[in-house]
């Protein structure tokens, strides 16, 4: 059996080194567990539809994907969306109503990860 390497992709193994050290420094576990997921294997990984972001989040609530967001239903609330990836359907229709931003730009934003809701 062939040793685990993890993610061959440069910049999802960076967002994953970027989001321990986070972790760390800031004594949150949410940035470890989000890094334990991106870390999973490709077929693993989470792929969420707008119908069930909008189904588990509040109002004004940040949710967070720890893999793609896929484009099928619609939001009826205004909400944070963060992922790793976004389908170019799901960008527009969570643009219309609320915000889709990347892991970083929320990692920048909220590092202590208050009122975070992770989906998938």
């Amino acid at each position: 059996m062939a040793n685990r390497t993890g993610p061959t992709n440069i910049h999802l193994r960076n967002l994953i080194r970027e989001l321990r050290k986070l972790s760390t420094k800031n004594n949150v576990k949410l940035w470890k567990r989000i890094a334990y997921e991106l870390e999973r294997s490709t077929r693993n990984k989470r792929e969420v539809n707008l119908t069930k972001i909008d189904r588990y989040t509040k109002e004004n609530e940040i949710a967070l994907v720890p893999g793609k967001v896929l484009g099928t239903g619609d939001l009826t609330k205004k909400i944070t969306v963060a992922a790793f990836k976004f389908s170019e359907k799901s960008k527009e229709i969570i643009n219309k109503k609320g915000k889709a931003i990347s892991i970083q730009e929320l990692m920048k934003d909220n590092p202590k990860g208050k009122k975070v809701r992770i989906i998938g």
